[in-house]
């Protein structure tokens, strides 16, 4: 099984990478120098050939085949022929293929210490519970639906899921599933949940571009990297696949051009328009409360500088080829596609006729101004955690002093799993720990500081805009998984690289035993399932991808540059000796 495992993630990373790498290289060819650039041209390229075949099956079953191997061959074609035109540098080269490597490394890591138990002839349904109490099924969304226009196009109107209407989540995953499913699919679900954990960790190309954009120093981005890919945000919603870490790092791509250093040149250029645009859009066909992740860097990017009217037009523009389409379908396929935003934002969570305001409207009258506030006043109580943390650090407690282990892995998981502040855990050391040298003139590394100070910025904006935005009460709360998974990102990545900054050799031993806890935390199988056990070439082959995941993150960043990512003129076309 295990050689099965690998040769689905051989054949997914291909898949979803190809269209991505064959424009990320064609642009290299034509002159584009910058690294993070280029990755965060990687991840539009990447969703927007998926969108596209995803609007080719709905048009027609032959068409989207057709474009789907159009869009593999070309991307093949074009890739080559770009490698083989183009004057790109082989430093470029291999810097660019780092991300992508630490991408297969990562997914293949989740991959194995998901099915360490076994479970793989009922992956969705173990994806569930692997690493967290029984979750819905909303993981088999996207896997439902991609069912549905695969075979049928636009030829009626897809049946509900569970009372959930196609228009209802945006298409993203599904459109991912369509395209690939093309040349390999199975009818167990073990394809669907290897491609989408291979999606879901496309955050480790968007968190690299962000840091080589930033120029932090090698420990930091080695620290940062391994700080994530074991967190609970990447483990748990790395392999239970519904579709939030996708958008997530489609946004951290965006947050590379937004809160760093690029952000003086892109804002000025037509490409960055487009790429914000277009990650911003794609992000938003993710999953809706990506909104509350493009909302915080959109107002720290204008903070640090804002960009003429003609450049937010064409990134509106941008976002729009993505968006309005879908909208459309929304409207005119299978309407209404209002309930989760009448849920967010209204507070009702059912099915009715009502339109997006009125039912917003409705929402807040009946809540009143005491009630609106006490809403308010509960949503940042569940971001801090609150009555319910506060009784799970209890249960953990007592189960601890009377040897319970098993009690006390579970009530850490809940707290880890629902609240955004407490599920920073130890590394809400690292804004204690700016604190104490701010004032300090010894700040060796200028660049981690700085980036620290913009992604805890970022996700404080983010965090209050979402406790004031969302409505509140028990239907819509401020729970993590109702928001972007951008802001625990944000946030797990703030503190790290704050730590990093403030006390480097210190930060080392830290999050390297931050690191240890969190596995010990979410290895363990709490709820197996029937005709399952351990499966010892699993855990071994997690851990030897962990271990190549760390390695590369070092050795990868001993070759990025260290100057400025000034664009290179572009070259002259070379001279074909034939």
């Amino acid at each position: 099984m295990q050689g099965e495992l690998l040769l689905l993630l051989a054949i997914h990373l291909a898949l979803t990478g190809l269209p991505g790498i064959a424009v990320a290289v064609f642009a290299a060819s034509r002159g584009e120098r910058r690294e993070p650039v280029l990755l965060a041209t990687f991840l539009a390229a990447s969703g927007a050939a998926a969108m596209l075949a995803f609007w080719a099956y709905y048009g027609e079953h032959e068409i989207g085949q057709t474009v789907s191997f159009f869009l593999v061959f070309g991307s093949v074609l074009l890739a080559a022929w770009s490698l083989y035109d183009g004057d790109i540098e082989r430093q470029l080269l291999r810097r660019l293929s780092v991300p992508l490597a630490l991408w297969a490394f990562g997914s293949a890591f989740i991959v194995f210490l998901g099915f360490a138990h076994g479970g793989t002839d009922q992956a969705v349904f173990v994806s569930g519970n692997r690493f967290s109490s029984p979750l819905p099924s909303d993981n088999d969304i996207p896997h439902f639906f991609s069912d549905w226009f695969f075979t049928h196009g636009h030829d009626g109107t897809p049946p509900e899921f569970l009372d959930w209407l196609s228009s209802d989540r945006p298409p993203l995953q599904t459109a991912y599933a369509n395209f690939e499913r093309t040349f390999a699919w199975d009818n167990i679900g073990l394809h669907y949940e290897v491609l989408g954990v291979v999606l879901q960790q496309l955050w480790i190309v968007g968190l690299w571009a962000l840091l080589s954009a930033a120029k932090v120093g090698r420990w930091t981005k080695l620290l940062v990297m391994l700080t994530v890919v074991v967190s609970n945000v990447a483990i748990v919603n790395g392999f239970y696949v519904w579709p939030k870490m996708l958008p997530a790092g489609l946004l951290l791509g965006a947050a590379a051009l937004t809160l760093t250093p690029l952000w003086s040149e892109l804002k000025r250029q037509w490409l960055g328009a487009v790429l914000v645009g277009a990650l911003f859009g794609l992000a938003m066909l993710g999953h809706g409360a990506s909104a509350f992740g493009i909302l915080p860097l959109a107002l720290v990017a204008a903070w640090r500088g804002l960009p003429s009217w003609r450049w937010l037009g064409v990134l509106l523009l941008a976002g729009a080829v993505f968006v309005l389409p879908w909208s459309a379908y929304q409207s005119y396929g299978d309407p209404p596609g209002n309930r989760l935003t009448k849920w967010f934002l209204g507070g009702f969570n059912e099915k009715d006729d009502r339109g997006t305001v009125e039912t917003i409207i409705d929402g807040y009258s009946e809540a009143g101004v005491v009630g609106t506030l006490h809403k308010k006043g509960q949503n940042f109580v569940a971001i801090f955690g609150g009555g319910a943390m506060t009784q799970n650090l209890r249960t953990a407690w007592f189960a601890l002093t009377d040897g319970d282990l098993e009690t006390v892995v579970r009530s850490i998981r809940t707290i880890f799993f629902f609240n955004l502040v407490p599920s920073l855990g130890l590394l809400l050391a690292g804004p204690v720990a700016m604190a104490l040298r701010y004032r300090s003139r010894d700040r060796r590394g200028a660049s981690d500081w700085t980036l620290a100070a913009s992604l805890l910025l970022a996700f404080a904006v983010g965090t209050i805009a979402w406790a004031l935005i969302q409505f509140g009460g028990w239907t819509a709360q401020t729970v993590i998984h109702q928001g972007s998974l951008l802001l625990p990102l944000l946030g797990i990545c703030g503190c790290a690289v704050g730590l990093c900054a403030a006390y480097p050799r210190f930060a080392r031993w830290y999050l390297a035993f931050n690191a240890a806890l969190m596995l010990a935390l979410y290895v363990p199988v709490l709820e197996p399932h029937e005709n399952t056990s351990w499966e010892p070439l699993s855990l071994l082959l997690a851990a030897l991808f962990l271990i190549a995941f760390v390695a590369l993150s070092w050795t990868g960043s001993r070759s990025s540059p260290r100057r400025s990512f000034a664009r290179s003129p572009m070259p002259s076309p070379p001279r074909n000796p034939a």
